[in-house]
């Protein structure tokens, strides 16, 4: 439900992470802090971000009743 608490952290905690790793990776072989780009490297990290947004609304209510996730919790 895209109403619930729980939905929203979890959207929240997908969102943070896949930003995270996102800008992470952008720092492969030979890339350092003062070499990197950082308009085009927050822009594919806003990018990742709006991704995982967008796909936690669409899996509302595919798994658990209150889970961003697709999968259905096991208990």
């Amino acid at each position: 439900m895209l109403a619930s608490k729980t939905f929203f952290y979890d959207l929240a905690e997908r969102a943070i992470k896949t930003a995270a790793q996102a800008l992470l990776a952008v720092f492969v072989a030979g890339v350092t802090i003062m070499s990197v780009d950082w308009v085009d490297a927050l822009a594919i990290t806003g990018t990742a971000a709006l991704v995982s947004i967008l796909t936690s609304i669409a899996s509302a209510g595919v798994g658990s009743r209150d889970s961003a996730s697709l999968v259905t919790q096991v208990e």
